[in-house]
Parts: C-alpha cells; sequence; structure tokens
C-alpha cells in the first residue's frame, strides 16, 4: 500500500508531500524492512500523481517483486524553478540550466537529520546504511549522486538515471576525490540514447556519446575508490518516465539483490 502524508520541510519552510510505499503484509507482522529514499515521489506510484501523467509503475513492480522494502518518495515543490534549486547541490554557472545557486546540500541534510529519523520512528525500518539507498532521475540522479558520494555514511546504495552531471563534473571530480567511500557502495548510472534532443551544435548521437563518457568517468572513479558500479546506456531512452520504469528491474536487483 502507499500512504500520502506531510512533512515540514525546514531549508524552504514549508510543507512537502510524501509518498511511502508499504510492503505487503506490512500491518499484520512485526518484521522490519530496507528503505530506499526517492526525489520527485509523486513520479513513483500513480499515474494520476505523476507530473506529466506517467508513473515509474514503482508499486506494480515492488508488488511482485522478490525482496520486501519500504519505498519513502519526497515531493519536490511545484512552485516555478523551485524545484532546479532544492534539488541542485552545487552553484551552476554553465550549462543548459543556466547560473543556479544550488541548496541541494540543505535538501540532503534535512532528508539525514529529519525525514530519515522520523521515518526510522514511526515505521518499522532497518535503519543501517547498509539497508538505506538513495535514487532519482534527471536532477533527482545528481542529487542521489551527490548523496551517495558526500553521505556514504548514511546511504549505501543509490540509482541515479538520466542525471544532470553536465555542469558539475569538476564538483563531482573534487567531492569524490575528497569524500570516503565505502567498498560496499553501490550505483547504478544511466542515460538514454535519445536524451538531449539534439541541437546544431550537439547532434543527438554526440550527446549520447558526451553523457556516456561523463557516467563513464564517475563510475572509474568511484571504483578507485572501491565502490561498485554499473552502468546503462538505455537504447532508445528518452528523458521521461515511461522510459525510466524500464529500467526499474535492472536497477533495483543490481542494488538490492548484487544482480
Amino acid at each position: 500500500m502507499v500512504e500520502k502524508r506531510e512533512i515540514w520541510f525546514t531549508p524552504a519552510g514549508a510543507t512537502r508531500g510524501l509518498h511511502i510505499y508499504l510492503p505487503d503484509g506490512y500491518q499484520e507482522s512485526e518484521e522490519r524492512y530496507p528503505v530506499m529514499y526517492f526525489f520527485d515521489g509523486h513520479n513513483l506510484f500513480f499515474d494520476e500523481d505523476a507530473t506529466y501523467g506517467k508513473s515509474w509503475g514503482l508499486k506494480a513492480f515492488l508488488d511482485g517483486w522478490s525482496k520486501p522494502l519500504i519505498v519513502v518518495g519526497l515531493e519536490c515543490s511545484h512552485e516555478g524553478d523551485q524545484r532546479l534549486t532544492e534539488y541542485c547541490p552545487y552553484h551552476f554557472t554553465k550549462g543548459f540550466l543556466g547560473e543556479i545557486d544550488g541548496t541541494g546540500d540543505a535538501t540532503l541534510r534535512f532528508m539525514i537529520g529529519e525525514l530519515k529519523p522520523m521515518i526510522d520512528r514511526e515505521y518499522r525500518t532497518m535503519p543501517f546504511r547498509e539497508c538505506t539507498a538513495i535514487g532519482g532521475s534527471s536532477m533527482g540522479g545528481l542529487m542521489s549522486l551527490y548523496g551517495v558520494i558526500r553521505y556514504n555514511r548514511w546511504f549505501s546504495k543509490a540509482a541515479c538515471l538520466s542525471s544532470t552531471i553536465g555542469p558539475c563534473m569538476e564538483d563531482f571530480r573534487a567531492d569524490i576525490a575528497a569524500c570516503d567511500i565505502s567498498p560496499d557502495t553501490r550505483v547504478y548510472l544511466s542515460w538514454g540514447s535519445e536524451e538531449g534532443g539534439g541541437s546544431k551544435r550537439y547532434p543527438r548521437k554526440d550527446n549520447d556519446d558526451i553523457m556516456s563518457r561523463r557516467n563513464s568517468e564517475l563510475a572509474g572513479l568511484l571504483e578507485k575508490k572501491g565502490a561498485t558500479t554499473r552502468l546503462y546506456g538505455q537504447p532508445g531512452g528518452r528523458h521521461c518516465e515511461a522510459d525510466w520504469e524500464k529500467q526499474v528491474p535492472r536497477f533495483m536487483n543490481f542494488l538490492w539483490l548484487n544482480a
């Protein structure tokens, strides 16, 4: 089942929606469960909640999957460009998004310092980092990658789909070099061959090659620190929930079943 509730999002001084998946039989058992936190939680479970009318279909997958776990989806701001600011952990000064003075680190600290303690207090979780993962797409993928690097003490796994890494490669290089990353860390990095739309300067094939090189570089840096990574360039993949849904079994099996 999926519970919908609200939490006070301290960094913005406003409420944010939570979409919380509980495994079948949760109410009848005393079992404890691993937890995966996702960004853009309204896009995870039901088409009627999703911004563009199509969800990741995550509930249907989890209902039939072999590993029961709790999923907590944090809803983003729906006001103007506030989502970009709250889901940007760096100060962007270049790239297609323009300049963004991101507050993403405050968002991650809220998740660690307020959201996770509330979930661990009110639900039967396995609170240990080995049982805690993070995931998202686009800016949410960027945040998930940042989170598993900078806050590896709390997150041991990350699903980073179509992550907006272009404007911050230098930041990631520095963070990976500076941060302690546990050897049990697992990171899924993906992109779609049809993302970016293409332009006269960067045709679509060039965009695909650029995304492949960037994700491969980050995977290599993470592997050197001891992490295990999985790269996936989705053939025909676009920047949309319908294609991210197709990757759900792929990244969930890799992160949680080591498959």
